[in-house]
């Protein structure tokens, strides 16, 4: 099969969100039948049916559903890719660190004074973004590192090193019927209001969040809905240094643990990547030598 093009893909991509040709081809500015024949022809190339189409609807095959997602993927690593060079390309470089506000469980200046100390080290501005918002940030080559969470973002595309992994605990209001408890499990929230993350479903989706609980897009926004007695919220238990006050934190002992990890773009040649990849290294295992009380030498 020879190399897809990006405008095929941009084609797809507008019919598979739209599933309707003629909405996808005023979308994209052209008539309808070229669009018809540009996917009849990806079709063939590829060898499999992409759409079904009746005189009713268009809907996606499996094979639809599987190219949809990795064009979306291929069509941002060129943007990134082009936008990357250009940054580099700048008389005034920097690196650029996306997270999300609190999203370092507070290793962010632990790993900016060791990044300091390395000799490919640049200036670092930091990218703050709103909850889930970090993988696509980096994906589009905004971003040069990102801060994310195992297992609620999406890794898939950048390599990656585990600096801190969590226990969790549920986040309730002070008069809470919980939150006198040492301990809880997940059962134990089943009947409590939780929010609704941003972005498309998911396997890390909270399962038993409600459709009809707002939508949280910022951790200011969450704390007052949990202040208000509008949701409760299982969090990183490093969110209990920067609990407002009149809430409490109580551990969840079943909640699957977070791990905060710096990812990057998979094959990533960059000297000051790598540095900043060894700094943040450095100073998690310095954090849990410390915590641990081990000897660095020996842990």
């Amino acid at each position: 099969m020879d190399r897809l093009e990006t405008r095929e893909l941009s084609y797809f991509i507008a019919v598979a969100e739209e599933l309707h040709f003629g909405r996808a081809a005023a979308r994209l500015g052209i008539a309808q039948p070229p669009l018809s024949r540009a996917i009849r022809q990806l079709e063939r190339r590829i060898g499999v049916p992409l759409l079904e189409r009746t005189s009713r609807f268009v809907r996606l095959t499996a094979a639809g559903e599987v190219l949809l997602d990795e064009a979306r993927r291929a069509l941002d690593a060129v943007s990134a890719a082009g936008l990357r060079a250009r940054r580099a390309g700048q008389p005034d470089r920097r690196l650029v660190l996306v997270s999300k506000p609190d999203g370092d469980a507070g290793l962010l200046p632990e790993i900016l004074r060791a990044y300091g100390a390395e000799p490919d080290a640049l200036p670092v501005d930091v990218l703050l973004c709103g909850i889930g918002e970090q993988a696509g940030v980096l994906r589009q080559g905004r971003a040069d590192v990102g801060l994310l969470h195992r297992p609620y973002d999406d890794l898939s595309g950048f390599d990656t090193a585990d600096l801190l992994v969590q226990d969790q605990v549920a986040v309730l209001p002070a008069g809470h019927r919980l939150a006198g408890r040492s301990a809880l499990t997940l059962a134990d929230l089943r009947d409590e209001p939780r929010p609704r993350w941003p972005g498309p479903p998911g396997e890390a989706d909270d399962p038993w969040s409600d459709p009809d609980s707002p939508l949280v897009r910022d951790s200011a926004q969450l704390m007052q809905l949990v202040a208000l007695g509008r949701v409760v919220v299982v969090l990183p238990a490093s969110v209990r240094s920067r609990t407002r006050p009149g809430l409490v934190c109580v551990p969840v002992l079943d909640a699957p643990p977070s791990t905060v990890v710096l990812a990057w773009p998979e094959r990533s040649r960059s000297r000051a990547v790598a540095a900043f990849v060894r700094a943040a290294t450095d100073a998690a295992a310095s954090r849990h030598d410390h915590q641990t009380g081990w000897p660095a030498h020996l842990a």
